[in-house]
């Protein structure tokens, strides 16, 4: 499998995740990525690793529709790779039939070195608390969930947890997914001083790269850290009707 920079680290964070997730399971071919979680909606997700062809593509969206259809999931995002490296440029796909555009994420990656060191306010817990923290404070938090490889962060501030992230280290990349700070107390540096902790603590640990897929919302903060653009996903959901086809 190749693809954009990351890839194959964001693949294998998946199958970690499969881990922590009932049901979950991961599917990989020379063309095609599917990632079904049937109990966490947003993971649900696929990757036309390479179309040849809007015939080729038109038959993977078949494939995987069908592949969502049949684990019983009733949202799904098909992404697909572009070496477009904005956010703002018209996507190279006009159409996919029963398709419709949905979101971009810009695929952003550095070098890693040894300039950043440990946090005492950052602590390492579950998946499911890290998540969490990226939308309410969370005071209580469970243990790691002990998956190799994968690791969930997140920012105390005040006796709670604020900000969350959660990362994988695949070889010498370590992806970085997920990182968002509670709504009150976005633009402090939270989120900032949380990506530097994990990333120092993943150099210390073999990394020489990190890897991640940013929002718009988030993009001036990974420059900030350091972070250039290589591309981007360029993500399509079903239409409704498209949807009802699948079903």
């Amino acid at each position: 499998m190749s693809g954009l920079p990351g890839e194959q680290t964001l693949v294998a964070s998946w199958r970690a995740l499969t881990g922590v997730s009932p049901g979950a399971h991961i599917g990989v071919d020379d063309d095609l990525v599917t990632a079904v979680f049937p109990s966490w909606l947003p993971l649900n997700n696929a990757i036309i690793l390479a179309p040849s062809s809007r015939e080729a593509a038109d038959t993977a969206v078949e494939r995987v529709a069908g592949v969502f259809a049949d684990a019983g999931v009733p949202e799904w995002a098909l992404w697909l790779p572009s070496p477009i490296a904005d956010l703002q440029s018209p996507g190279a796909t006009a159409e996919l039939t029963g398709m419709v555009a949905d979101s971009r994420t810009l695929v952003m990656t550095r070098a890693l070195g040894g300039g950043w060191g440990s946090d005492p306010a950052v602590r390492k817990t579950s998946i499911a608390a890290a998540t969490l923290a990226t939308d309410e404070p969370v005071r209580d938090l469970p243990a790691v969930d002990g998956v190799a490889g994968l690791d969930a962060w997140v920012l105390v501030h005040e006796g709670a947890a604020v900000a969350g992230a959660w990362s994988y280290l695949h070889g010498t990349d370590c992806g970085l997914y997920t990182v968002g700070t509670v709504p009150r107390l976005r633009r402090r540096g939270l989120a900032a001083a949380l990506v530097k902790h994990v990333l120092a603590d993943a150099h210390r640990r073999g990394a020489r790269t990190a890897s991640l897929q940013s929002t718009p919302e988030g993009e001036p903060l990974y420059r900030s850290l350091g972070f250039s653009a290589a591309g981007r996903y360029e993500e399509w959901v079903p239409t409704a009707a498209g949807a009802d086809a699948a079903g």
